[in-house]
């Protein structure tokens, strides 16, 4: 792999591709967070549903820091420059 190649691959977690993916990866995280929701109101476990509302906190910040890393690339796409 030439040097060129292994900076596009180190660059993609910065670019608008790489951004997308973490994005994605994070939204699906929401699935499970919905299901230990469900699921501590069925147990009427308070604390099982502390911890999922907590843990979709973490989801929603993330996907809100990812969107503003997606609007800080704009035209300065590490993969396309």
């Amino acid at each position: 792999m030439s040097t060129s190649a292994l900076q596009k691959a180190k660059g993609f977690k910065k670019s608008r591709t790489g951004t997308y993916l973490s994005m994605g990866t994070t939204a699906f995280g929401a699935i499970t967070v919905f299901k230990q929701i469900k699921k501590a109101r069925a147990e009427h476990d308070t604390l099982k549903l502390v911890d999922a509302v907590v843990s979709g906190a973490a989801i929603v910040t993330g996907l809100a820091i990812l969107y503003r890393e997606l609007k800080r690339l704009g035209d300065d796409d590490v993969l396309l420059g």
